[in-house]
């Protein structure tokens, strides 16, 4: 299969799985937490999905640095600054509250990715 047909596969199904949390956990474990370890997989399939034979742990790498400088605009209000605070979609989109937690997550999924990529690698050597 295509590369890129692969990521964007993975991507659609990984962002309706967001939407879904989205919808329908307004809180717990689910929502607070696994919803930021997924959304680093579902920037990355979009990545990927450009730049397909770009080198995964780079690729990987580079998406937590833009997670953790996302997160770090939410922490001095990017919304607010940038006069989006009362659209709901950019609220949503950006965030509006920093949490040293959502590092930790964003650092989880990231692992994972290197984790699979790491044993993808050792499965196509066979």
């Amino acid at each position: 299969m295509n590369k890129r047909i692969k990521y964007i596969i993975i991507f659609l199904i990984l962002l309706l799985v967001e939407i879904f949390i989205a919808l329908f956990f307004h809180g717990g474990f689910i929502r607070f937490y696994l919803g930021d370890v997924i959304v680093v997989w579902v920037v990355y399939c979009l990545v990927k999905t450009f730049f397909p034979k770009s080198d995964n742990y780079i690729t990987a790498l580079s998406v937590m640095i833009f997670a953790f400088a996302v997160e770090f605009l939410q922490y001095i209000h990017i919304v607010d600054i940038l006069g989006l605070g009362g659209n709901k979609f950019f609220r949503t989109l950006i965030g509006t509250s920093f949490s040293p937690l959502d590092l930790i997550c964003y650092a989880v999924g990231t692992a994972v990715i290197f984790a699979v990529i790491f044993i993808d690698t050792k499965i196509r050597k066979k």
